[in-house]
Protein backbone atom coordinates (compact mmCIF):
# COMPACT_ATOMS: atom_id res chain seq x y z
CA UNK A 1 0.00 0.00 0.00
CA UNK A 2 2.90 2.50 0.36
CA UNK A 3 4.26 1.28 -2.15
CA UNK A 4 1.56 2.41 -4.30
CA UNK A 5 0.88 5.74 -2.53
CA UNK A 6 4.58 6.47 -3.11
CA UNK A 7 4.31 5.47 -7.21
CA UNK A 8 1.37 7.75 -7.31
CA UNK A 9 2.78 10.77 -5.47
CA UNK A 10 6.01 10.27 -7.67
CA UNK A 11 4.70 10.11 -10.83
CA UNK A 12 2.40 13.02 -10.20
CA UNK A 13 5.16 15.06 -9.11
CA UNK A 14 7.10 14.36 -12.99
CA UNK A 15 3.83 15.01 -14.50
CA UNK A 16 3.77 18.45 -13.13
CA UNK A 17 7.54 19.06 -13.63
CA UNK A 18 7.33 18.07 -17.47
CA UNK A 19 4.06 20.20 -17.97
CA UNK A 20 5.81 23.31 -16.62
CA UNK A 21 9.20 22.86 -18.29
CA UNK A 22 7.14 22.39 -21.09
CA UNK A 23 4.80 25.70 -20.24
CA UNK A 24 7.68 27.80 -18.55
CA UNK A 25 5.76 30.86 -19.19
CA UNK A 26 4.87 30.37 -15.15
CA UNK A 27 8.38 30.45 -14.53
CA UNK A 28 9.62 33.43 -17.15
CA UNK A 29 6.79 35.42 -16.21
CA UNK A 30 8.05 35.49 -12.49
CA UNK A 31 11.51 35.85 -12.93
CA UNK A 32 10.56 39.02 -15.41
CA UNK A 33 8.15 40.47 -12.72
CA UNK A 34 11.36 39.70 -9.76
CA UNK A 35 14.01 41.23 -12.12
CA UNK A 36 11.49 44.47 -13.09
CA UNK A 37 10.64 44.96 -9.47
CA UNK A 38 14.17 44.87 -8.28
CA UNK A 39 15.63 47.22 -11.16
CA UNK A 40 13.00 49.50 -10.84
CA UNK A 41 13.73 49.69 -6.69
CA UNK A 42 17.60 49.94 -7.80
CA UNK A 43 16.61 53.07 -10.14
CA UNK A 44 14.88 55.07 -7.25
CA UNK A 45 16.50 54.10 -4.26
CA UNK A 46 20.34 52.67 -5.34
CA UNK A 47 21.46 49.84 -2.93
CA UNK A 48 19.24 50.04 0.11
CA UNK A 49 20.29 49.51 3.51
CA UNK A 50 19.77 46.15 5.35
CA UNK A 51 15.87 46.72 7.27
CA UNK A 52 14.66 47.48 3.93
CA UNK A 53 16.70 44.95 1.82
CA UNK A 54 15.07 42.19 4.05
CA UNK A 55 11.76 43.47 4.29
CA UNK A 56 11.63 43.76 0.06
CA UNK A 57 12.81 40.83 -0.30
CA UNK A 58 10.14 39.13 1.41
CA UNK A 59 7.22 40.80 0.07
CA UNK A 60 8.76 40.14 -3.37
CA UNK A 61 9.05 36.14 -2.60
CA UNK A 62 4.93 36.63 -1.32
CA UNK A 63 4.32 38.08 -4.80
CA UNK A 64 6.58 35.25 -6.46
CA UNK A 65 4.58 32.60 -4.64
CA UNK A 66 1.01 33.86 -5.30
CA UNK A 67 1.93 33.98 -9.00
CA UNK A 68 3.74 31.16 -9.35
CA UNK A 69 2.48 28.79 -6.80
CA UNK A 70 -1.32 29.84 -6.51
CA UNK A 71 -1.97 28.75 -9.90
CA UNK A 72 -1.36 25.04 -8.97
CA UNK A 73 -5.00 23.62 -8.88
CA UNK A 74 -6.69 26.45 -10.78
CA UNK A 75 -5.12 25.09 -13.42
CA UNK A 76 -6.76 21.98 -13.55
CA UNK A 77 -9.99 20.80 -15.64
CA UNK A 78 -12.31 19.37 -13.92
CA UNK A 79 -11.87 16.23 -16.62
CA UNK A 80 -8.11 16.22 -15.98
CA UNK A 81 -9.17 16.01 -11.97
CA UNK A 82 -11.98 13.19 -12.31
CA UNK A 83 -8.94 11.04 -14.28
CA UNK A 84 -7.09 11.66 -11.15
CA UNK A 85 -9.63 10.60 -8.90
CA UNK A 86 -10.02 7.19 -10.57
CA UNK A 87 -5.79 6.79 -10.45
CA UNK A 88 -5.29 8.34 -6.78
CA UNK A 89 -6.35 9.40 -3.26
CA UNK A 90 -6.35 12.51 -2.24
CA UNK A 91 -3.58 12.08 0.33
CA UNK A 92 -1.53 11.23 -2.43
CA UNK A 93 -2.38 14.05 -5.11
CA UNK A 94 -2.66 16.77 -2.36
CA UNK A 95 1.40 15.36 -1.12
CA UNK A 96 1.87 15.31 -4.94
CA UNK A 97 0.76 18.94 -5.59
CA UNK A 98 2.45 20.50 -2.01
CA UNK A 99 6.31 18.50 -2.99
CA UNK A 100 5.96 20.04 -6.96
CA UNK A 101 5.18 23.75 -5.62
CA UNK A 102 7.62 23.37 -2.91
CA UNK A 103 10.16 22.48 -5.35
CA UNK A 104 9.45 25.20 -7.59
CA UNK A 105 9.00 27.92 -4.91
CA UNK A 106 12.78 26.83 -4.37
CA UNK A 107 13.78 27.51 -7.03
CA UNK A 108 12.56 31.00 -7.93
CA UNK A 109 13.88 31.65 -4.40
CA UNK A 110 16.88 31.06 -4.89
CA UNK A 111 16.79 32.96 -8.99
CA UNK A 112 15.32 35.77 -7.20
CA UNK A 113 18.26 36.11 -4.05
CA UNK A 114 20.68 36.13 -7.23
CA UNK A 115 18.89 38.76 -9.15
CA UNK A 116 18.48 40.35 -5.42
CA UNK A 117 22.81 40.39 -4.96
CA UNK A 118 23.50 41.50 -8.71
CA UNK A 119 21.44 44.58 -8.14
CA UNK A 120 20.76 45.70 -4.78
CA UNK A 121 24.06 44.47 -2.93
CA UNK A 122 25.02 42.29 -0.46
CA UNK A 123 24.65 43.49 3.08
CA UNK A 124 24.50 40.01 4.33
CA UNK A 125 26.95 39.17 6.67
CA UNK A 126 25.93 35.47 7.12
CA UNK A 127 24.82 34.13 3.15
CA UNK A 128 24.70 30.59 3.84
CA UNK A 129 22.19 31.79 7.24
CA UNK A 130 20.33 33.63 4.67
CA UNK A 131 20.15 31.25 2.55
CA UNK A 132 18.74 28.33 4.36
CA UNK A 133 16.45 30.96 6.46
CA UNK A 134 14.97 31.92 2.72
CA UNK A 135 14.92 28.46 1.80
CA UNK A 136 12.63 27.40 4.90
CA UNK A 137 10.71 30.86 4.07
CA UNK A 138 9.91 29.80 0.19
CA UNK A 139 8.77 26.14 1.47
CA UNK A 140 6.60 27.57 4.09
CA UNK A 141 4.75 30.05 1.28
CA UNK A 142 4.85 27.32 -1.37
CA UNK A 143 2.24 25.28 1.38
CA UNK A 144 0.55 27.66 2.71
CA UNK A 145 -0.48 28.84 -0.78
CA UNK A 146 -0.88 25.22 -2.15
CA UNK A 147 -3.36 24.80 0.26
CA UNK A 148 -5.69 27.79 -0.61
CA UNK A 149 -5.35 26.94 -4.23
CA UNK A 150 -7.08 24.03 -3.56
CA UNK A 151 -9.71 25.67 -1.46
CA UNK A 152 -10.07 27.93 -4.49
CA UNK A 153 -10.37 25.72 -7.53
CA UNK A 154 -12.95 23.83 -5.47
CA UNK A 155 -15.06 27.32 -4.73
CA UNK A 156 -14.84 27.60 -8.57
CA UNK A 157 -13.06 31.07 -7.87
CA UNK A 158 -10.32 32.71 -9.51
CA UNK A 159 -6.57 33.33 -8.07
CA UNK A 160 -8.07 36.61 -6.58
CA UNK A 161 -9.31 34.29 -3.80
CA UNK A 162 -6.45 32.86 -3.16
CA UNK A 163 -5.01 35.98 -2.09
CA UNK A 164 -8.00 37.11 -0.22
CA UNK A 165 -7.71 33.93 2.21
CA UNK A 166 -4.13 34.23 2.16
CA UNK A 167 -3.46 37.20 3.69
CA UNK A 168 -4.43 36.81 7.16
CA UNK A 169 -2.44 33.64 7.19
CA UNK A 170 0.81 34.52 5.73
CA UNK A 171 1.23 37.75 7.28
CA UNK A 172 2.48 36.03 10.91
CA UNK A 173 4.32 34.20 8.88
CA UNK A 174 6.14 36.67 6.78
CA UNK A 175 6.80 38.52 9.81
CA UNK A 176 8.40 35.61 11.36
CA UNK A 177 10.60 35.13 8.11
CA UNK A 178 11.73 39.20 8.45
CA UNK A 179 12.53 38.51 12.06
CA UNK A 180 14.36 35.38 11.60
CA UNK A 181 16.53 37.08 8.28
CA UNK A 182 17.37 39.83 10.45
CA UNK A 183 19.93 37.30 12.34
CA UNK A 184 22.31 37.20 8.91
CA UNK A 185 22.40 41.22 8.52
CA UNK A 186 23.79 40.71 12.06
CA UNK A 187 27.89 40.52 13.00
CA UNK A 188 26.92 38.19 14.85
CA UNK A 189 24.71 35.55 15.24
CA UNK A 190 22.03 36.19 17.87
CA UNK A 191 20.35 33.82 20.42
CA UNK A 192 16.73 32.72 19.79
CA UNK A 193 17.07 31.38 16.42
CA UNK A 194 16.50 28.01 17.40
CA UNK A 195 13.33 28.65 18.44
CA UNK A 196 12.43 30.72 15.87
CA UNK A 197 13.06 28.14 13.46
CA UNK A 198 11.20 25.56 15.41
CA UNK A 199 8.09 27.65 15.36
CA UNK A 200 8.41 27.83 11.37
CA UNK A 201 8.97 24.29 11.20
CA UNK A 202 5.86 23.26 13.17
CA UNK A 203 4.08 26.56 11.56
CA UNK A 204 5.12 24.36 8.25
CA UNK A 205 3.79 20.81 9.33
CA UNK A 206 1.06 22.09 10.69
CA UNK A 207 -0.27 23.18 7.27
CA UNK A 208 0.62 20.16 5.83
CA UNK A 209 -1.36 17.87 8.56
CA UNK A 210 -4.62 20.13 7.85
CA UNK A 211 -3.88 19.80 4.14
CA UNK A 212 -4.04 16.10 4.50
CA UNK A 213 -7.09 16.19 6.67
CA UNK A 214 -8.95 18.41 5.21
CA UNK A 215 -8.05 18.28 1.46
CA UNK A 216 -10.61 14.52 1.45
CA UNK A 217 -13.22 16.47 1.94
CA UNK A 218 -13.05 19.20 -0.99
CA UNK A 219 -11.44 15.93 -2.96
CA UNK A 220 -14.97 14.34 -2.68
CA UNK A 221 -17.29 17.21 -4.57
Amino acid sequence: MQSSSTTHITALVKKDILLEMRQQFSLYGVLLYVAATIFVVYLINGQPESDTWNALFWVVQLFVCVNGVAKSFLQEQRGRMLYFYSIAGAKDFILAKLIFNAILMLVMNLLALGIFLVLLGNPLEHMATFIGISLMGGLGLSLVFTFLSAIAAKAQQSASLVAILGFPVIIPQLLLLARIAKIAFAPVIQSGLTQMLLLLVGFDALVVVLAIILFPFLWKD
